[in-house]
């Protein structure tokens, strides 16, 4: 979007892209079965609401404005298709969505909120998991294809391709865009599982950006966790993506300082942590583990609820959690497993074994420019007592970070190591 209107006209802007877009964008989805066209009609949508609703004021109920806006522009551009009687017709049928006087029907899939039928939607299992997960952040949470590379650790011209074969696959093998019934439903949760840990990720950990949290996206994120958890009872690793969403959160407010300054999770006052939220984490952790099927999201549940649980960073039960992390190498092996495992190995025996972990890691290559690997390694090398190594370090992992607060907390802790080597 453009920088046009007042400040408060962007806010209402920005607000309305956050809660709105993937709705707006699924309803033109819905119809056309253009996914390019949908988001183009979106993003001009948004960029009218600035100059439209500066002067006119803003609407009511911005997401039926927003709505009609792109519906009637995604008309426009298809009676210009002149060679596309078809898509002619299905313009005809684009209506303004009618809200129900009561609760939404949930049909026969029993999903009655907007946001997660559109997420199963999305998550169809002709497209391979990645893409679902791609798809699905791009469309409907409305992060960029560069947010998603990163998260998922490609570069943005791989996650660029990927997105296009995706809508591809979807046009060219006339994949409805619909709910499916409620016994369908388990084949699409492993990518709606995937879908919401990672859009909770790009909300605690923001890969860019001036802030490293995103707020909005956790809430958001938690919010449809909790409705999984109750839509599916008996799928435990629900209810601990809900439990690892819960813990993490609850240690939010004190992550960051004074003008954002990030705050290490040794360093965090815990008196300001949400002992509300790591409750109900704990109990939807507990329930999950009740049903004997520990997946990767029970299991780092598990390794938060070690640290949500420790009253001081010197008595957590580091060898407990690099435990764990063993287990959840074996069940989803992955570079960033190895990376957190060789941190806990670390702080439970000693940074020489860390070091060591981390060293062949990144011989390897896997986690090339990904600065929390070199940070990491930092971090045991300060410990370790060389500070001349520890601030190369922590100088590599500063020109690989995205955001403004962890690069500053790496050229503070460059600097303390710079002057401990002097």
């Amino acid at each position: 979007m453009t920088a046009q209107g007042s400040p408060p006209v962007q806010s209402a802007v920005s607000a309305a892209f956050q809660a709105e877009w993937g709705r707006v964008v699924a309803t033109l989805i819905a119809v056309t079965g253009d996914w390019d066209l949908a988001e183009e009609c979106a993003q001009d949508a948004f960029t009218r609401a600035l100059s439209a609703w500066e002067r006119d004021g803003v609407p009511a109920r911005p997401g039926a404005w927003l709505t009609t806006a792109a519906r009637n522009r995604a008309i426009d551009v298809l009676r210009r298709r002149a060679t596309e009687p078809a898509r002619l017709r299905e313009a005809a049928l684009l209506q303004p969505p009618q809200p129900p006087a009561g609760r939404p029907e949930a049909g026969d899939s029993g999903i009655s909120d907007d946001r997660l039928r559109l997420i199963f939607t999305c998550c169809h299992p002709a497209l391979p998991l990645e893409a679902r997960v791609a798809l699905t952040l791009r469309t409907l949470a409305g992060l960029t294809t560069a947010e998603i590379a990163r998260a998922l650790l490609v570069t943005e011209t791989t996650m660029a391709q990927r997105i296009v074969r995706a809508k591809r696959k979807i046009r060219n093998a006339a994949i409805p865009y619909r709910v499916p019934p409620a016994r369908l439903l388990p084949e699409r949760t492993a990518g709606v599982l995937a879908v919401l840990y990672l859009l909770f990720n790009e909300g605690y950990s923001a890969t860019s950006g001036a802030s490293v949290v995103r707020a909005g996206l956790c809430a958001e994120a938690i919010r449809l966790a909790r409705l999984l958890a109750g839509l599916m009872p008996g799928e435990p690793e629900a209810g601990g993506l809900l439990a690892l969403m819960l813990l993490h959160d609850s240690r939010r407010a004190a992550r960051t300082g004074a003008d954002d300054e990030l705050i290490t999770l040794e360093d965090q006052d815990r008196g300001r942590w949400d002992h509300a939220a790591i409750a109900e984490g704990q109990q939807a952790l507990a329930a999950a583990l009740r049903a004997g099927r520990p997946g990767p999201y029970q299991l780092q549940a598990v390794i938060a609820a070690c640290h949500a649980s420790a009253p001081a960073a010197a008595s957590t039960d580091w060898a407990v959690i690099a435990r764990v992390y063993g287990q959840l190498a074996r069940i989803t092996p992955s570079p960033v497993v190895e990376l957190n495992r060789a941190v806990a190995v670390g702080m439970a025996d000693g940074p020489e074994a860390g070091l060591a972990l981390l060293d062949s890691l990144a011989a390897s290559g896997a986690l090339a420019g990904y600065h929390l690997l070199p940070a990491a390694r930092a971090d045991l090398l300060r410990r370790l007592g060389r500070p001349a190594e520890a601030a190369r370090a922590y100088g590599e992992a500063l020109t690989l970070a995205g955001t403004d607060a962890e690069r500053r907390y790496l050229d503070r802790r460059r600097a303390e190591a710079s002057a401990a080597a002097s």
